[in-house]
C-alpha cells in the first residue's frame, strides 16, 4: 500500500506538471521549440552537414562566408562559415550539445546534493539544521559567477571542472528548498507515524519525506538547468570555462565577438540568439510547472 500510495503521488506530481504546461499555449510552444533543439543537439553526428571539429572536413579558404554562401568544393553553408571555415550550423548543434550536457549533469548533482541535505535539515533539525542552513547562507550570499570564477581560476580548465563548479553554485538552491518544504511535512502525521512504527532514518527520509519534497525539486532542477547553461556561456566566453577543443555556445560566441566590427556578425549572433532560445524555453516551461504545481499560483 505504501509503494503504491508514494507511486500515486509521483504520477500525480507528474500528470500535473505536464498538464500544466499543455494548457498553455506559451508552454506548449516552448516545449516543442526546446524538444526540437534537443532532439538536434542529440543527433548532431548524424543530421549536422559537416563535422565542424574535424580538420580533414573543413578548410581554410570557406572561412568567413556570409549565410547561403557556396563553399570552394560547393557545400552550401546556411548560416555561413566561421574563421576556420567551419560550418555555423553544424558547429552550433555540437556547441548546443556539449552546452545542453552540462546544464543536465550539473543540476543533476546539484539536485541529488541539494536534495539529500535539505532533507537531513529539516529531519534531523537541532545542530545538524543550523551547520547545513548557514553553508547555504554562505553559499548563496556571494554571486554564482564571482564563485565560479574563483574556482575555475584555481582547478583550471576543462569539462569536468566546469560541472563541478557549477554543482557547488547550484546545491544550495536545492537545500533551501527542499528544506522549507520537509520542515512542513516533517510535522505531518503520516511522518510520526512511520517514526513509531520503527522505520530507519534512510526509510523514513527516503520513501516518506522525499516523495512529497518533488514538486519544488522538479521547478528548480529546470531553471538551474537553464541558469548552468547560461553560466558555462559565460565562463567560457571570459576564456576560463570549456578549452577550445571543447565546442560549446560559449566558445563560438567568442570566437566571433572580436570579429563583429568587421561585419562578420553570424560567428556570433547565431549561436548567440540559439543560446537565448535555449535559456528563454527553458524558463518558460519551468515557471508554468511552477504555477501548475503551486495551488496558490493557479488561476
Amino acid at each position: 500500500m505504501k509503494s503504491a500510495a508514494m507511486k500515486l503521488n509521483r504520477e500525480t506530481t507528474l500528470g500535473q506538471a505536464l498538464y500544466g504546461v499543455l494548457d498553455s499555449r506559451a508552454a506548449s510552444i516552448a516545449a516543442a521549440i526546446l524538444g526540437v533543439l534537443v532532439l538536434a543537439a542529440l543527433f548532431a553526428s548524424w543530421i549536422a552537414p559537416q563535422n565542424p571539429y574535424d580538420l580533414a572536413a573543413i578548410t581554410i579558404l570557406d572561412g568567413r562566408l556570409p549565410p547561403g554562401s557556396v563553399g570552394v568544393y560547393g557545400d552550401t553553408y546556411w548560416l555561413g562559415t566561421d574563421a576556420q571555415g567551419r560550418d555555423m550550423l553544424s558547429a552550433m548543434m555540437y556547441g548546443l550539445r556539449t552546452s545542453l550536457g552540462v546544464g543536465v549533469l550539473s543540476g543533476l548533482f546539484a539536485m541529488v546534493v541539494g536534495t539529500v541535505l535539505g532533507l537531513a535539515a529539516a529531519y534531523f533539525g537541532g545542530r545538524v539544521d543550523t551547520l547545513i542552513m548557514r553553508l547555504v547562507d554562505l553559499m548563496l550570499g556571494f554571486p554564482t559567477i564571482l564563485v565560479a570564477l574563483m574556482m575555475l581560476a584555481i582547478l583550471g580548465q576543462g569539462l569536468d571542472k566546469v560541472i563541478f563548479a557549477l554543482v557547488v553554485v547550484q546545491w544550495a538552491y536545492f537545500a533551501r528548498a527542499v528544506r522549507a518544504t520537509a520542515v512542513v511535512e516533517r510535522r505531518k502525521e503520516y511522518m510520526e507515524a512511520a517514526l513509531c512504527l520503527g522505520l530507519s532514518h534512510r526509510r523514513a527520509l527516503f520513501s516518506q519525506l522525499l516523495p512529497n519534497c518533488v514538486p519544488p525539486v522538479i521547478v528548480i532542477a529546470m531553471i538551474q538547468t537553464a541558469n548552468a547553461i547560461a553560466a558555462e556561456a559565460t565562463l567560457s566566453f571570459l576564456g576560463i570555462g570549456l578549452p577550445v577543443t571543447e565546442p560549446s555556445l560559449g566558445l563560438l560566441i567568442a570566437n566571433g565577438y572580436q570579429q563583429m566590427l568587421a561585419g562578420l556578425y553570424w560567428i556570433s549572433v547565431y549561436p548567440g540568439v540559439l543560446l537565448l532560445t535555449v535559456v528563454f524555453t527553458m524558463n518558460i516551461v519551468g515557471d508554468r510547472i511552477r504555477e501548475a504545481l503551486n495551488p496558490r499560483l493557479q488561476k
